[in-house]
């Protein structure tokens, strides 16, 4: 009699019509598959529930969440090989259905069905959030964030470190995450030629990284605002300790009830993907009604690829279910073409793709490095949620399948149409 790894492997073989490049190890012990691979731990048959009531990415992701599925070896490597096999392969239910026409696959799938054990749907781990339409009300968007960022902050100081910063780092060789945080702030506040006296608006303030430098180096008064009640207390808590409760203010409100403006500038630094795309164009609008003529907007922003039909896009299961409930992607075309349309001229677009690879994975070492307290202060589930979604991303950012781009944008007055930029692009750098 075969035992349960072997015979997993050859109906998983048999099912996809292709050689698994992973080794597999079973419940009973068992493993198959090429030595020296990572390893696929299939550490319970309600695994094979889970991915035969939901195939593909949502199948495993709720497999790894439970710590039904686990992987050993290089991660990095497990989630290339795994990208081949589920991702690049679009086996969505539409697909499934068009395999199973095949009698060979037909005959695989009963194979794992007898392997699973009772054919009831296990229940998607707590951590899972309910999905919905992506309406980007008020009320949707407050709760799509605090599901994101109110973790815990002790969380958080773990896995970005003292720079408080969550969002791309602006790499030099051999410099340090805090030093590369720090120098995309500097990046993003010379772009915007903030110096004393202006006021600076920053959407999506996080924990106040952002405003801090504004202020402190550059002698900007600021207005930061979240969502996050979490984020809020802690950047006010860190302003106060820099003694900058004159220049900084922090305020947990919705950017579209922002009303004291004009502002000589704004930065929107990993914000605008909360947005949406039926909300675009109305957050482009607010944004550039809250500068004055001649202010400058810089929206740090990652994007996708863009699709031949546009129509076919859907958001990432795994990322809407666990991570960023209701978050969007659009090509950044799509992005520079809605900030015109609400009267801003674009003058330069930055890709920061390979910098955000580097980033992500700087953090996942972070998280690595302390698992055991990430564990205590969140919960295992959840903090399994963040290494998946971490290292899975810097993936993507380094094969190109997404990006992230720095769009610096300018109110031109009229009739005069100065963008009071100087003649030589980039000059911040």
């Amino acid at each position: 009699m075969q035992d349960a790894a072997l015979r997993l492997k050859s109906l998983v073989e048999q099912m996809l019509g292709t050689p698994l490049p992973m080794r597999i190890r079973a419940w009973d012990g068992s493993e198959a598959g090429p030595p020296g691979a990572p390893v696929l731990v299939v550490r319970n048959r309600r695994a094979l529930r889970r991915l035969l009531w939901k195939p593909g990415e949502l199948g495993l992701a709720r497999g790894w969440v439970s710590g039904d599925l686990g992987v050993e070896g290089d991660l990095y490597a497990a989630l290339d090989l795994m990208s081949g096999l589920v991702w690049e392969r679009g086996e969505d239910a539409r697909g499934l259905v068009e395999s199973l026409r095949d009698p060979q696959v037909r005959a695989a799938v009963r194979g794992l069905v007898a392997m699973a054990g009772p054919p009831l749907p296990p229940a998607p781990p707590r951590e899972e959030t309910r999905r919905h339409r992506h309406l980007h009300t008020r009320h949707t968007d407050k709760r799509a964030i605090s599901h994101h960022y109110d973790v815990g902050n002790d969380f958080y100081e773990i896995v970005l470190g003292p720079s408080m910063v969550y969002s791309c780092a602006y790499w030099e060789d051999g410099g340090t995450l805090e030093d590369a945080q720090r120098d995309k702030l500097e990046l993003i506040c010379r772009k915007l030629g903030l110096k004393p006296g202006l006021r600076l608006l920053d959407v999506g303030c996080g924990w106040g990284s952002m405003a801090i430098h504004a202020a402190r180096e550059h002698g900007a008064g600021v207005v930061g605002v979240t969502l996050s009640q979490e984020q809020a207390a802690y950047a006010r808590k860190r302003v106060a300790d820099e003694g900058l409760t004159d220049r900084v203010e922090i305020r947990v409100q919705d950017y579209r009830d922002v009303t004291d403006g004009p502002y000589d500038a704004i930065s929107s630094i990993g914000m605008a993907e909360h947005v949406g795309a039926e909300r675009y164009l109305e957050y482009a609008q607010v944004l550039h009604g809250l500068l004055r003529p001649g202010g400058r907007l810089l929206n740090h922003q990652i994007a996708r690829r863009p699709q031949r039909d546009e129509t076919t896009y859907s958001v990432d299961e795994f990322i809407d279910a666990y991570v960023f409930p209701d978050g969007e992607l659009a090509p950044v075309g799509t992005t520079v073409t809605q900030l015109e349309r609400a009267g801003f001229e674009v003058r330069d677009v930055e890709s920061l793709r390979e910098h955000y690879a580097l980033t992500l994975r700087r953090w996942v070492t972070n998280l690595e490095a302390q698992w055991a307290r990430a564990v205590k202060l969140s919960s295992p589930p959840r903090a399994r949620v963040w290494r998946l979604y971490m290292a899975a991303s810097a993936l993507a950012f380094e094969h190109n399948r997404i990006g992230v781009n720095q769009v610096l944008a300018v109110r031109t007055p009229e009739p005069s149409g100065a963008s009071g930029l100087p003649l030589r692009a980039r000059t911040w750098n």
